[in-house]
């Protein structure tokens, strides 16, 4: 009988991603975070939105985050691009463009093909619960200024 090496075995990336967007289309948890692709056409599977809504007992409570993840030919051995289309005042987010720093957020400095879109979007929201962002003053809901989308589109997004 031969010895079991160390191997493993490596799922490929559209096979990957459907796993997760089957997962993501039945909801996650206690449904204060979702995502789902942005264009069922889209044969490569890039492009996604998330949502998260506030946690309690902080300041974005009740408050509900449109996020845009792009997941580049080479997810999920590299992190995916995060980037806030509602404006959100965080340690780890650019105020200027939304985009979450990956230097300043540890799971993406950090990745590990192991992780997943629903891992980035539950870890945003317990970092919403950290002590410097719990308390930190935010925009104003219903904040209407577009942000540019990397392919050039103005986005809009009003909290209701």
């Amino acid at each position: 009988m031969g010895s079991e090496g160390s191997s493993r075995v490596v799922v490929p990336r559209n096979f990957r991603l459907l796993e997760e967007l089957e997962r993501g289309e039945k909801g996650i948890g206690d449904g204060t975070v979702s995502y789902g692709m942005d264009d069922a056409d889209d044969v490569y599977m890039q492009s996604w939105t998330g949502t998260i809504i506030g946690p309690p007992n902080t300041v974005h409570e009740g408050r509900i985050y449109q996020l845009k993840l792009f997941c580049g030919k080479d997810y999920p051995d590299n992190p995916p691009s995060v980037r806030f289309q509602t404006r959100i005042n965080m340690s780890c987010v650019n105020q200027e463009t939304g985009v979450v720093e990956p230097n300043l957020f540890t799971m993406l400095a950090d990745w590990q093909r192991e992780y997943t879109m629903e891992d980035i979007l539950m870890q945003l929201k317990k970092e919403m619960m950290s002590p410097q962002n719990r308390k930190l003053a935010q925009p104003p809901e219903g904040n209407e200024d577009g942000r540019v989308d990397q392919k050039g589109i103005v986005l809009r997004c009003c909290i209701l």
